[in-house]
Order: C-alpha cells, then structure tokens, then sequence
C-alpha cells in the first residue's frame, strides 16, 4: 500500500524535515567555510592564489551545472534514492577532501563535492513537496528555509573554531558524522516517491548542452568581479554558457523525453516565481557581498561584529518562514510574496545611508530586521509557489530549475552590480571608492526588489489550483505509467 502523505506536525514529517534540513545544510554551508579556511589551506599545502580560488570555484562550477541533472533524475528514478546517493557521494568526497595531499587533488575532491550536492539539493525539496500534504508543504518549506538559514549562519563561527583549535581538514570531515545520521534518518524514515510517466531512457543531448550551458555561465560569472568582463576567459566563457543554454533550448524541443520539460514554462505561475526568484536572489547577492564589507571598510567595524550584523535576519527567518508559509497557503501568495519584496526596498533604501561613524544599535539594526521581516514573508511562499505550481510528478525538476536560477542570479549580481554601481577598477579597501558604490548597489537592489515584488503581483495567482493527486509513491523499479494511467490535472493556473 502506498504511504499516506505526511502532516507537518506529526513524529514522521520532523523526521522528514530533519533529514532535508540536515542534508541541505551540508551543500549550503561547504558551499562558503571554505573560505575561512584558504590561508591555513595555502600555508600547509603550498598552494598559490589560483589554487585557492579554484578551491571555491570547482565546487560551486560543478554544483550549478549539474543541479537541473539532479532535479530530473529524482523525477525519474526515485527522490530519496537520489538524496542517498548525493549524500553518500558528498560524504566520500568530504573524505577525500579532508585526506587530500595536495591542492590538485583538494580542487578534484571539491569538484567531486559538487557533484553530490548537485544530486541533493534538488531533492531534498522535491522530497518535502511530494511527501507533505498540501496543507502542509508551505508550512514545511517554510520551516525548511527557517532552518536551513541557522545551518548557514552558524558554518562559518564553526568552520572557524575547527580551523583554530584543529586543522582546515576537519572542516570536511565533520560531514561525515552528520552524513551518517542524514543516511540513517532518510532509509529509515523518508518515503519514496517519482513521476511514475518519467521515462528511464536518458537524454543525452539535453545532459551535455545543459551542463556546458550552465557550466560556462557559472565560470563567467564567478571570473568576472577579478578578471573583469573585457577579459578573454570571461567572454568566451560566458559566450559558452549562451550558446550552451541556447543549444539546450533546441535539445530540449526536439527530444522525446527532455532532461527538462519545456511545457512546464506554460504555466504562468511556476515562471512568475522564477523570474521573481532571478530579480529577489540577485538583490541578495547584492547585500550579503557589500553589507558586511561596508561595515567593515567604511563604518570601522571589527571584522567580527560585521560579521554577526547580519545575524538577525538568520533568527527571523528560523522564527518566522514556517508561519509566513502558513500564511501563504491560507491566503494564496500573491499579498506575501507582493509585499515581502517591497519590505526589503524599503530596508535596503534605509541601509544605503550606512556610512562612516555608524552606530549598530540605531542605524544598522532597525533596516537589518525590516529586512529579516520582508525575506521571512517572502522566501517560503516563493519556494512553495515554484514547487506547488506544477504536477507533483515535477517536483525534482520543479525545484533544480528554481534552485539553478537563484544561483545564476547571485553570480551575476556578484560580478554586475559593483560596476553597475561604478566601481570600475577600483579598489573596495578603500572608504572613499567603496561608500559610493555600497549606497548605489544598496538602491539598485532595492530597485531589484521594487521590480520582484511588481512582476509577483503581475504573474502570481491569488491562489494556486488545487490538482489531482498524482500517484507520485510509488515502487522505483516499476515501468512509468502510461499517459492513459494518469488523473488529469488542472490546468487552470495555465
């Protein structure tokens, strides 16, 4: 007999929740403690500034060009089987790190890193939307988020304790007690599920333009703020990245059985939440690069309190996103998802007057809180309505496009928006260069915002149609079902 769907508040869904949370909090916080690790990394392995950088850059180049590879194969093969696997993979690769020699072989290992969290990521989402009641999965998200955030604030403070008091290369290996744990948790207490239609044939083209698509986009992205954009590897890796997602476009029509179906765009809502996704995560990229170094460079903060200045956006999001997904369901989300960008201008506007001789108490803490308030309102709808607006069958792909978006988005607002604020070449050390470039991205982000939360009220419904149950529990090793198999399903949000 197939599993019932979950209830939020029942000892099966926290196990559920715990597992997701847990497994995603792996991919998000090796994702930035590296860095705190680089000198120590540099000093004992003899590594050059390029090492280093590629140290960063390996992992997140192969975790964005492979992310819609994981969505899809979830949909096809079994969700929890692929959130096993990438959490097996991302444990072995974690050891592999934490043993590596030499920065060649650490850089390969990162590599290999991303690659498991390419294969969880996705699927920890699609397993809280198709394992929830629908009642429940807003709420779900929304603690997912909430608790996700606490994971990401505390890596650094813990990535730093470990390279301190031990060795960087225990920042790789404390994955594996807590991968134990996620492997445990999820074989014992997480149901199965896939799009019972998807077929088991492969599309290959789709695979390769897909990944040198999004794969050259991401190189570029992350060469740029160096580099610069007139530098050769920048254009031609971004010019790959184009050409790539335009081959995969074509790839992707023509084939009998894409890597990402192209019809799920029909539906207004699911493209709504993504074009919102791209505006709101490249407003983020935006502040969390800029925030803290302005604290930093321009106001005369230690280097820890501007550290823990954004602090208190991670503590309204863990308190609030549960109940502000809630929220969303019981209203529809097109008001919280409306006005949580729309919070966030006014609080970015408030933070471009952040300058020199700034007090944390009156003129950094009142904008950081407006600004925790209108992500909390905002985040967990958003993820809900980028899952919730297609078939539960579509979960996986549903959540690796969303997830592919918002990271292109930061990368691109990382490498645009500080020249798009007129730093040029210069130098963000310097107060007298960085004040006015940190007050111009502040407004361009908050133009950003401004923009989300106009587009959310444009393409978002009022409320998402209730669908037909799909029969997503099912046995993996079982042939799709055919079309003739399959409830219909509303159409409504089309």
């Amino acid at each position: 007999m197939d599993p019932q769907p979950l209830r939020y508040r029942s000892a099966a869904g926290r196990w559920v929740l715990l597992a997701t949370v847990l497994g995603s909090s792996l991919a998000f916080i090796d994702a930035t403690v590296v860095t705190i690790a680089l000198p120590a990394i540099g000093r004992e392995l003899g590594a050059g500034a390029a090492g280093l950088q590629w140290t960063v850059n390996g992992y997140a180049l192969s975790l964005a060009s492979l992310i819609l590879l994981g969505g899809s194969l979830s949909d096809r093969f079994g969700r929890r089987r692929l959130f096993l696997a990438g959490i097996a993979w991302f444990a072995v690769a974690s050891l592999l790190c934490g043993l590596a020699p030499s920065i060649e072989l650490l850089v390969a290992a990162r590599v290999l890193q991303g690659v498991g969290g390419a294969l969880l990521t996705p699927g920890a989402l699609a397993i809280l939307e198709a394992s929830f009641a629908a009642e429940d999965r807003a709420r779900a998200i929304g603690a997912w988020s909430g608790l996700g955030g606490i994971g990401g604030a505390l890596g650094p403070f813990l990535g730093g304790w470990l390279v301190e008091t031990g060795s960087w290369r225990y920042i790789f290996l404390i994955n594996l007690p807590v991968a134990a744990i996620v492997l445990w948790v999820t074989a014992r207490h997480v149901p199965e599920s896939r799009n019972p239609a998807a077929a088991r044939t492969f599309d290959i083209a789709g695979l390769i333009t897909g990944v040198i698509g999004l794969g050259g986009l991401t190189y570029g992205f992350t060469a740029w703020p160096e580099n610069g954009p007139a530098d050769p590897v920048v254009l031609i890796s971004l010019t790959v990245g184009v050409l790539g997602m335009a081959a995969f476009v074509v790839a992707e029509r023509r084939s009998r059985n894409p890597l990402l179906p192209l019809t799920i765009f029909r539906t207004r809502a699911f493209t709504g939440a993504n074009v919102v996704t791209f505006l709101v995560y490249a407003a983020n990229g935006g502040v969390f690069l800029l925030v803290v170094v302005n604290l930093q460079v321009v106001a005369g903060f230690s280097p820890l309190a501007s550290g823990i200045a954004l602090l208190p956006v991670t503590a309204l999001m863990l308190l609030l996103s549960a109940r502000a997904g809630a929220l969303g369901q019981r209203i529809g989300p097109r008001l919280p998802m409306s006005a949580g960008p729309l919070i966030c201008a006014a609080a970015l506007i408030w933070l471009a007057m952040v300058g020199a001789g700034a007090s944390y108490l009156t003129d950094v803490l009142p904008p950081v809180i407006l600004f925790g308030l209108g992500l909390a309102l905002l985040v967990a709808p958003l993820t809900a309505t980028a899952l919730g607006a297609l078939d539960d069958s579509y979960a996986g792909i549903a959540s690796g496009v969303n997830n592919a978006v918002a990271r292109v988005a930061g990368l691109l607002a990382v490498a645009v928006l500080p020249l798009a604020a007129g730093l040029g070449g210069g130098d963000l050390t310097d107060p007298a260069v960085l004040s006015p470039v940190y007050r111009t991205t502040m407004l361009l982000c908050a133009a950003l915002m401004t923009a989300g939360s106009i587009l959310a009220w444009l393409l978002i419904p009022a409320r998402l149609p209730t669908r037909t149950p799909q029969p997503a529990f099912c046995d993996t090793c079982a042939p799709p079902l055919r079309p003739a198999d399959i409830p219909p399903t509303d159409r409504s949000a089309q």
